[in-house]
């Protein structure tokens, strides 16, 4: 991605903070660019929460510095560049739509022109201008979910945090957010959010940061990521309809699991370049005798990089 400028929009320089003698951040230190989409990942309990919660201004931290656009992210005016949208809905159920968005607007210091533009930008990016007049508390949870990210962008925020901004959705409605964050995205602004979705983090970000036990374990693209971690071959399965004697060719394992007919079984390789090595392998099987009812081929993932990294499902 070519970003405009080089100073990073928001930058975390060797930031702590305990709670008791629990140290939640060890000295995290990342950058995000302008317009970029960075993807925090990290288990439970791994400092995400707290990192968030320090750059939204609702703690403080121990130690370290935080930096927006160059300066240190201290005044209130600054903090006023930074939209936040939390894991939990955060809105006023018995209020309308369009009172809701009002209400956020003119919390952000939106007044009169400048509110009625906004608004009227709100309810067409959630593409909720037909519903701007319902009770909130009547909608869906994807509905409740595009409401609550347009009031977190009220101000016109240059960075925005959000937390699991699709917990709890449809896919229907995970793509409608997705769409309406790459409109954001677009328009220059920096976007950092936390999932539990791997495959949001993969497709959707444009670099990854995890952190374990509160330090930066990871950070970069996807791509580069696998190939510092668990390295760039790819795992293919055949499913053969006999059990084999014995291995077919040094590095391909003999399963024993069946899947159906009490002859089937797996074996499984490793292989570099699947247009060069899948073929020979498929006719290798084929000269030995078995019959090949299935191939799959599985690429190396966020999923392998994380738990690599982390020991750790996403979940735990």
């Amino acid at each position: 991605m070519n970003h405009a400028c080089s100073t990073p929009a928001l930058a975390i320089h060797d930031l702590k903070k305990a709670f008791g003698d629990l140290q939640a951040l060890k000295g995290v230190t990342f950058s995000l660019m302008r317009g970029e989409r960075l993807a925090f990942l990290g288990p439970n309990g791994a400092g995400k929460t707290t990192l968030i919660r320090c750059l939204a201004g609702l703690a403080k931290a121990d130690h370290g510095e935080i930096f927006l656009a160059g300066q240190p992210l201290k005044s209130i005016e600054a903090r006023q560049q930074i939209g936040f949208v939390p894991q939990e809905i955060a809105l006023y159920g018995d209020l309308t739509t369009r009172q809701n968005l009002e209400a956020f607007g003119k919390f952000h210091g939106l007044r009169r022109r400048e509110l009625r533009e906004r608004l009227g930008w709100a309810l067409q990016w959630t593409g909720l201008e037909d519903r701007a007049n319902d009770l909130v508390g009547t909608f869906s949870g994807g509905m409740q979910r595009r409401v609550n990210l347009a009031c977190g962008v009220m101000h016109e925020p240059r960075i925005l945090l959000l937390d699991e901004p699709t917990v709890g959705v449809d896919p229907q409605s995970r793509q409608r957010i997705f769409a309406m964050l790459d409109e954001l995205s677009a328009a220059g602004t920096s976007i950092l959010l936390t999932t539990h979705h791997l495959d949001e983090a993969e497709e959707r970000s444009d670099r990854i940061v995890i952190i374990d036990q509160g330090k930066v374990v990871a950070d970069g693209p996807i791509d580069e990521l696998v190939k510092q971690s668990v390295g760039t071959q790819r795992l293919v399965r055949l499913r053969i309809d006999r059990p084999l004697s014995s291995p077919i060719r040094a590095g391909v394992a003999a399963g024993t699991a069946s899947y159906g007919n009490p002859g089937e079984h797996e074996i499984s390789t490793r292989i570099d370049d699947v247009s060069k090595h899948l073929p020979s392998l498929i006719e290798l099987v084929r000269r030995r005798g078995y019959g090949i009812s299935d191939v799959q081929v599985e690429s190396p993932s966020l999923h392998h990089v994380f738990l690599h990294l982390t020991g750790y499902e996403l979940r735990d």
